[in-house]
Formats: structure tokens, sequence, C-alpha cells
């Protein structure tokens, strides 16, 4: 058959190969004999068998150990790669033990050489498995120092950053998590810091550029999930901050002294290339601890707006472990925030009991248990973002009784109302399901306008909570995804009492129940607001001095109006952006770099 006639010539090719090979190796080794007769064998083999060991070293470290990184090449395999090639060498040089010595030597660096060369390569996704490839970075250390390789592994791995970490489309918590990891990485693979300062500069500049770092970070060191920031955290040492002018030699031990490694950054001082602490790291991207102090402000009054059980055991956690970071002054603020909270429920527990003694005495019919009101000191809590909004007659009714109960109990003091923050809990009944969620005032607002009608219009709903159509629209559509409404047609709306067969609810971030937003203003809004403050001063300024360039005002606001507030120091570029929003509402005009009150305007 076919088939057997193609297996007979196959077993013929393998038959006339194996004799070729054996008539080869023949040959070579009647040539080796003939050589080493002749005293020869060095001279002629060598070039040849060097090509060939160098290539079976490379072959052997490749096939074997490449993205292996858990296990140590040098520890382990080393000898076992000297001892394989070394029977073949024996082959061809004999029982020669001084040729034989001579090459132990060379395939030790050919196996160093290979496997440098392969881990260089490697070494971004090395960093990227840490702590579980802290074997192949010990391997890794051994061969830099041995071969002197520092310069080219600093510049593969910096051309690895801007490659693969450096660019738009990764997200900055990975590339800070990256940051970490190579941080504690590299101080393994050089203790001296040089190769951590140079690989990670261009890092902390591109970090420095991102708008959302900050956030990110004080997002991770108080997250409650396990990950290296909130461990980092723990540790409890202060911030040190990177402040390049000082000498070493303050508390500096002469006799331990030890020169500047070679390829160091002269103008930084050996003690911050050594520094071990990955927050003051982070911290020192910005070089102040301001930025950070006042994100997590924003971090921690989100969270506690949202609070509907009062339960703050979690953040009073996290304030202790940052004023351990950052000092008990910088964060009196979020103490204060923390206090807020906790008399917030004890006058809620108050209040509660008040109303319900009323219903007793039959004085109100309404229940107001699931009323829990935050009280905040405003002047310590960060700017909210402003939002327009009507919440349903019924909710005011309950809102208002609480005030006046608030009102009769602490002295008249009133409560102004922000609609618009915290957190509601919805039920909703339809014909065949029952679904709760937990969601803003304003997405609350949005769908139980449906109990009053089954159908609304976009412009018909906004014109009913005094709410924005492109806030309303993004609401419905999170109620259209959980099964709850329907559209159509286009911006129209309706209840969808029974679920469509094979329809199932998005779940979208926020524990299933749609995108938490923050309520906080962003940093540029707050930053006007604060120099909002500072109006009047200004229109008093020019006032009584007529035209002033943007230097005299700024320094005189340093002078009279900015003493002793740390939150009311601005630059002259962000009090420039400001006046110039001034200019474009035509309250200022600007001419030949002087500012005056627009009299024309007024």
């Amino acid at each position: 058959s076919m088939d057997g006639e193609e297996e007979e010539e196959g077993m013929d090719e393998d038959s006339v190969e194996k004799e070729s090979c054996e008539e080869y190796c023949s040959v070579f080794v009647a040539v080796v004999q003939l050589a080493r007769d002749l005293h020869l064998l060095h001279f002629i083999l060598d070039d040849a068998v060097g090509c060939v060991v160098s290539t079976k070293v490379t072959e052997f470290i490749t096939e074997n150990f490449e993205q292996d990184f858990v296990q140590s090449v040098l520890q382990d395999h080393m000898s076992s790669l000297q001892e394989g090639i070394g029977g073949w060498l024996k082959q061809v040089y004999g029982e020669s033990d001084e040729l034989l010595s001579s090459w132990m030597p060379r395939i030790e660096y050919l196996g160093y050489k290979s496997l440098a060369e392969l881990r260089i390569s490697e070494l971004f996704d090395i960093l990227v498995d840490f702590p579980e490839s802290e074997p192949a970075l010990n391997d890794l250390r051994v061969c830099v120092i041995k071969l002197e390789l520092r310069d080219q592994l600093t510049a593969s791995l910096r051309s690895s950053f801007k490659r693969r970490l450096l660019h738009p489309g990764v997200n900055t918590a990975d590339i800070i998590t990256q940051y970490v990891s190579s941080i504690k990485g590299l101080r393994i693979l050089d203790p001296s810091g040089v190769v951590l300062e140079s690989v990670c500069d261009p890092v902390r500049a591109y970090l420095k550029t991102r708008d959302d770092t900050v956030r990110c970070i004080v997002a991770s060191l108080t997250d409650d999930s396990s990950n290296e920031l909130a461990d980092e955290l723990i540790s409890g040492e202060p911030v040190l901050l990177d402040l390049t002018e000082e000498s070493d030699d303050e508390e500096q031990d002469f006799d331990s002294w030890q020169p500047d490694p070679v390829g160091a950054d002269l103008t930084k001082t050996s003690k911050s290339r050594k520094a071990s602490d990955i927050i003051s790291l982070l911290v020192n991207i910005y070089g102040s601890q301001e930025m950070f102090v006042n994100e997590y402000r924003n971090l921690l009054a989100d969270r506690l707006i949202q609070s509907l059980n009062y339960d703050i055991s979690r953040e009073v956690r996290n304030l202790e472990l940052l004023k351990l970071r950052f000092g008990e002054s910088n964060l009196q603020f979020c103490e204060v925030m923390i206090k807020d909270l906790v008399d917030s429920r004890r006058n809620n527990s108050r209040i509660v009991s008040e109303i319900r003694k009323k219903q007793e005495e039959s004085e109100v019919e309404e229940e107001v248990d699931e009323v829990n009101a935050i009280i905040l000191s405003h002047v310590c809590w960060p700017s909210f973002k402003e939002e327009k909004l009507k919440l349903p007659a019924f909710i005011k009714e309950k809102l208002e009784l609480y005030g006046s109960v608030y009102e009769e109990l602490y002295g008249m003091r009133t409560l102004e109302w922000k609609p618009h923050l915290g957190l509601v809990q919805v039920e909703l009944e339809l014909a065949d399901r029952q679904l709760t969620f937990s969601v803003s005032p304003i997405r609350a607002s949005v769908i139980l306008q449906f109990q009053e009608q089954s159908t609304w219009t976009v412009d018909s709903l906004c014109a009913s909570i005094e709410a924005q159509p492109s806030a309303v629209r993004k609401h419905l559509a999170f109620w259209v995804t959980q099964g709850v409404l329907r559209e159509h047609p286009t911006d129209t709306y309706s209840v969808l009492e029974y679920q469509e067969e094979g329809s199932r609810p998005v779940l979208l971030d926020g524990e299933g129940e749609g995108e938490v937003e923050s309520a906080m203003a962003s940093a540029e809004e707050q930053k006007e607001s604060e120099l909002q403050v500072f109006w009047s001063y200004i229109c008093g300024m020019l006032t009584n001095l007529g035209k002033l360039s943007l230097e005299r005002i700024h320094s005189m606001l340093c002078m009279f109006a900015m003493q002793g507030t740390g939150a009311g120091q601005f630059s002259q570029a962000q009090l420039k952006a400001f006046l110039d929003k001034k200019v474009r509402e035509q309250q200022l005009t600007h001419s030949a770099g002087m500012y005056q009150l627009n009299r024309s305007g007024q």
C-alpha cells in the first residue's frame, strides 16, 4: 500500500542520516586524535569548540529557564550545565586535565552572560511578578556584579518602561502598582539605589502629569483589601520629604562613610537614594504633603456622607495610621469630620426618639425612622458639588419635620439641607419581582417620579425634579440597565412591570448599584471657590489703588489676606486664571499687564 511505501521511505531516510552522522563522528574522532598526537589540538579546535559551547549554553539557558522566575538558576543548575558540557569536552580533548580545567571558567562566564542577557530582557515581567520572582532577581544581581552590566540593565529597563508602561493606554493605578513593585525589586537587585534612581525618575515625572495620581495613591492607602500600599501604611513610619539641598553631613557616621557609587546623581543625597519608605517616595513625587492630605480629606468626605449606619470604625483606623505618617496637625480637619459623624449619630438618635414621642401623643402621623441626617461643620469639610434637585413632596415633608424637631432641641439652630448629597435605600415592588438599591438622591428622585405616572419624557421629568437633562438621562440609563425602565420611543421611558425573557440586570461599579461618583468639587473648583473668598479684598485694592499688576495683587494678598491659612496659598498662575475669568465676566478689565475694575459693566 501507499502508507507502507511511505513508512519504508521514512525508515530509509532515517538510516541514511544515522549512517552519515556516524561517518562524520568517526572522521571527527580521527581528526581529533591526529591533532592530539601532533599537539595541535588546542590551536585547531579552540575557536570551533568555543562557538559550539556558547551556542549550547545559550540554548540550555533559554529553553529551560525562559519566563521561569521562581527558581534560582545559579544555585540549582549551573553545576549541571558545567558537568554536561564538561563531559562532551572530555570526548574532544581526552583526559587532558589542563585543557579541561581551562574551559571551566569560560563555561561559567558564558552561563552568567547568557542568563544575564535573558533576565535583563525579562526584567519588566520579573518586577511585575515580584515578590514571587525574587530568586530571578538574586540571580541577576550576581550576574550584573560579575559582568559589570549595570549600565546595560538600566538602559534596557528604561526602554521597557517607556514602551510598556508610560503611555496613555495604562491605568494610573497599574502604573503605581508597577512603580511600587519596581522599588522593592530594584532594591534587591541594586542596594546602592543607582538603578532605582535612574529607572524610576521617568516614572515619577510621568505620574506627576496624571490628574488622578494622588487620588489613586490615597485610595490604595485606605483600601480595605490587602495591597502593598495599605501594608506600607501599617508600618507607621513618618513621611520624609526629599530635600535635595540638605547635606548628608547631619547625623553622619564618618567611620562608616562610603562614597557615592559610580553613575549616581550627584545632585541628590545618598540618604534620599537609600530611603526605604515607599510612601515617602510617592509623596516626594510632588514634594509636598498638602496635596495628599487634601485628597484624603475629599475621599474621607465621600465615604462619610454615604455612611447610612454611621459606621466609621474603618475611617477612624485609617485616620490614626495617617496621623503617624503625616502628623496630627495636618489632619485636624479630618478629625473634626469624624467627630461630626459621631455627634450626628447621637443627635439623630435623640431626634428620632423625640419624634416617636410625638407620634405616641398623636401630634404627627409621619414616620421618619428612615431619615438619618449627617450634620456637618461646613468650615472643616471640603467644598461639595452644587447640583439642583427638587425632592419628592413626601421626602421634603420628612426633612422639614426632622429640621423642626432639631430646632426645638438645639436652641433654634437651623439645618441647611443639601438634598443632592447622601445615599438612599430604595425598594421597588414590580409585578413579578422586588428589587433593592442604594443610590444617590437624584437617582432615587428619578425613579420615584414613576409612582405618580408610569411614563415620562426626559423634558417633563427634568421640569418635575428641576435637574439638568444630561444628569437625568444618565440616571434613566441606569434604571434601564437594571431592567426597571425601558425607553420607547426615544426620550420616553416607562416602567417595565414584567421582566423581559432572557434579560438580566447589568451590574455596574459600586457594589452592583451603579457608578459611585464623588460628591466633592474638583480641585480646580475648590481653588476657585477659595479664591472667591478673596474677591472682596481684590475689589477693595482696585477701588483704592486703581490699576494693579498681577504681581502686586498677589503680593498684597499674601501680605494681608492669606496669613495663617494653609488652604489660602495660591500661585500667581492660579490667581491669573481667576482674574482672567473675572475679565471674561466683564467684572475686570486687563490692559498692558494691569487689572482694574470695569466701571462700565457695573
